[in-house]
């Protein structure tokens, strides 16, 4: 059995055993559990819940958009490196260089942790996805082949370089599931501190969003 493990924020994406694609993000907090996910559109936001709004005001990079749908373009991340890779993915930029240039320009978090921004996309028909780490140290994107039944992850603690045993078994029917598998099934079972998941799973019209938060103790 896995020991138990801190890995803050994690993006993953993976293909069904059907083959279809799902992206991934789940916040784990120990400093700032108090937050939750809104769904609006083709877009995902975690904000404080209501009566922790001042929570913003002691670290600026605990409310972001973490999810977007560009057509068939699923972009998952932990911070608001998420719009500008969005735009660029828009505008007809490639993917590799979306993520490159948004990470770049933006760079790690300058908090106390030095925290990695960490991003995750994947395409509705593709066969393969894309993780990106920029870290104090060095910036890394990869596009990944995404095997049917599988999912791979990234993390900004611990697991936060792009590496091939970051995976797992895979499978889920909707976003939804998508969502309980990434706060506590198989190998996310074996990371602390949960607070909630936002994921996108293509279907034959696009992409669908779901989110869970979970549940207070």
């Amino acid at each position: 059995m896995s020991t138990p493990l801190y890995l803050g924020r994690i993006v993953a994406i993976g293909r069904t055993r059907a083959g279809d694609a799902a992206a991934m993000y789940r916040v784990s907090s120990r400093s700032f559990p108090n937050r939750m996910a809104v769904l609006k559109g083709t877009a995902a936001t975690i904000v404080p819940k209501p009566g922790h709004e001042g929570d913003v005001m002691k670290n600026p990079y605990i409310a972001y958009n973490c999810a977007r749908i560009v057509g068939d373009i699923a972009i998952v991340t932990n911070g608001s490196h998420t719009d500008p890779i969005a735009e660029k993915i828009a505008a007809g930029m490639p993917v590799r260089d979306a993520l490159a240039l948004s990470l770049l320009g933006l760079d790690f978090e300058h908090d106390s942790l030095d925290t990695p921004r960490i991003a995750a996309v994947v395409s509705r028909t593709g066969e393969t996805g894309f993780h990106a780490v920029v870290r104090k140290n060095g910036l890394n994107v990869h596009e990944l082949p995404l095997a049917k039944g599988e999912c791979r992850y990234v993390s900004t603690y611990e697991h936060c370089d792009i590496m091939p045993d970051q995976r797992d078994a895979f499978n889920a029917a909707s976003a939804a599931q998508c969502c309980d598998i990434a706060l506590g099934q198989g190998i996310f079972a074996s990371f602390l501190n949960p607070v909630t998941a936002v994921c996108a799973f293509a279907t034959p019209a696009g992409f669908e969003l779901a989110a869970k938060d979970m549940p207070i103790a």
